[in-house]
Parts: structure tokens; C-alpha cells; sequence
């Protein structure tokens, strides 16, 4: 029987990769997005539907997952939806604060629990979440984002025990850069005189970061065969630049490395 997987922010970058690729592989893709009327690719794909979704309404996201569990049977969800923000705290507004933890952290929480009783019930599922190698070491500037992968991470191996009494499993994929658009439109981004010259430090070494980045399509292979290869992991790291950092953290510790990390960018 063919599989399906449930994608979340799959418009662009590393949710659409992923999706053609599931699809190249045979299986049923349900692509969300907050506009698939405006998707001009994947719609013209044989066996992938689009369907409405913002992660930040729960009222969507119930009506979503409810139509989409009466008409398909879900194998995997691939929670991807989400975005950058990067600045000072005292520079955020509480607005910006509130979307990025509303995006990057509940819409995830929010669309996981909206599939368990599903899952629970067929008594198998996966569920998959983009996190970032910014979920498990940090850059200066990017307190929230980091907040809400960190979140991710730590709240998915929690969820590893209970989904787990119902056969149910749990993962994340830790990527480092991809190259997407994710300096334009998903990075949000905040100014503040205190910390300016930091400020052009982090963009400085964010665009570097973005020239040497992963493909998405090369970050999708990792996503499939976390999706494919039956194991009882959560962490899948992916991209050269997330695995010798994840690699460095190991050799040195979680103290040395913050150290090592700020010489880096600051100088001291």
C-alpha cells in the first residue's frame, strides 16, 4: 500500500524538497501551506494534495488534520513550518517573541497532538520535526530562536516515552545552513544601538554561512530516511556544517565550545 506524509510549511525551500522527493519515491504527499492557491509546482504534481494550513491557528489546524485523517491514511507528519529571528531580546517586540515561540515551538506541539489520538488508534505513526543544529548550540542574537528549537528537541525526547507505549515514534532533523531563502523571507530580524556592532558581526557570518549551505534537496534525504529506516533515534544531524559543530561540542563539552564560539564572533 502506498505511504503518505502530512508536510507543514511546504511552499518553499526545505518543505517543498522534501515533498517532491516523497513523491519521487511513490508515495502520497499532503502538502500544507497558509496559500496553496498561489503553488504553482507541486499542484501539478500527480498524488499530492494541497491543503490550508497556518500553524499558529489552532482552529485551522484542527480542521485540517480532522479532513485529512478522513481521507488518507497518514503515515508520517512532517512538522517543518517555521522561521528565523534573529536580534537582541531588548530589540524584540513582544509580538515578534510571541510569533516565533507561536510558529517554532506550538504550532509543532500543536499539530503533533492534533495527530495522536489518529495514531494512537491505528497503533503506528511517525512523527518528524525540523529543528536546527541551533537546537542543540547557540549564536549570539538568536536567544528566541534557539528557545524554541532547544524546546523542540528536549520536548520531543520527553514525547519519545508516551508516544512510544502506543508504537508511535518521534524524530528531529538538526540541519546547519540551507540554502533557501531563509535570509529573505524567513528571517526575521530586529535592531538595537546597544548591539549594533554585534549586529554586523552575526549578518556578516550568517551570509557566509548561507554560501557554504546544503541544498535542501540534499537535507530531504535525511528527512526520508529517518522517515524509512525503522530506528529507535530521535537527533538526525544533517549537513557537514551542523555535523562537525555537533562533532566539536562532543570533543570539547557544552562549556569550552560556548567559549570557543564567542572568541569566534566577538573576540574574547
Amino acid at each position: 500500500m502506498k505511504k503518505t506524509i502530512f508536510i507543514t510549511g511546504a511552499s518553499s525551500g526545505l518543505g517543498k524538497a522534501t515533498a517532491k522527493l516523497f513523491h519521487d519515491k511513490g508515495w502520497h504527499v499532503i502538502a500544507t501551506m497558509r496559500n496553496p492557491n498561489q503553488e504553482t509546482e507541486l499542484n501539478s504534481l500527480e498524488d499530492i494534495t494541497l491543503l490550508p494550513l497556518d500553524v499558529t491557528n489552532p482552529e485551522q489546524i484542527t480542521e485540517t488534520v480532522n479532513k485529512t485523517v478522513k481521507e488518507h491514511n497518514v503515515d508520517v507528519v512532517f512538522n517543518n513550518a517555521g522561521y528565523g529571528l534573529m536580534g537582541s531580546l531588548e530589540a524584540l517586540t513582544d509580538e515578534q517573541v510571541l510569533r516565533q515561540i507561536n510558529t517554532n515551538l506550538l504550532g509543532v506541539i500543536r499539530v503533533t497532538k492534533a495527530f495522536i489520538p489518529y495514531f494512537r488508534e491505528k497503533k503506528s505513526g511517525l512523527f518528524i520535526s525540523t529543528t536546527s543544529m541551533g537546537g542543540f548550540l547557540t549564536f549570539p542574537l538568536h536567544s528566541l530562536y534557539h528557545a524554541a528549537k532547544f524546546g523542540i528537541e528536549g520536548w520531543s525526547e520527553g514525547m519519545s516515552f508516551e508516544l512510544g507505549l502506543h508504537n508511535i515514534r518521534i524524530k528531529t532533523i538538526a540541519p546547519g545552513g540551507i540554502a533557501t531563502d531563509f535570509l529573505g523571507r524567513s528571517l526575521d530580524t530586529a535592531s538595537h544601538s546597544g548591539y549594533k556592532d554585534l549586529e554586523d558581526k552575526l549578518f556578516t557570518i550568517v551570509n557566509a554561512m548561507m554560501d557554504a549551505a546544503a541544498k535542501p534537496e540534499d537535507i530531504a534525504t535525511v528527512i526520508y530516511e529517518a522517515a524509512t529506516d525503522g530506528k529507535d533515534q530521535i537527533r538526525y544531524i544533517a549537513g557537514q556544517d551542523a555535523n562537525a559543530m555537533y562533532k566539536r561540542r562532543l570533543e570539547i563539552g557544552n562549556e569550552a565550545f560556548r567559549k570557543e564560539i564567542r572568541e569566534q564572533i566577538l573576540g574574547n
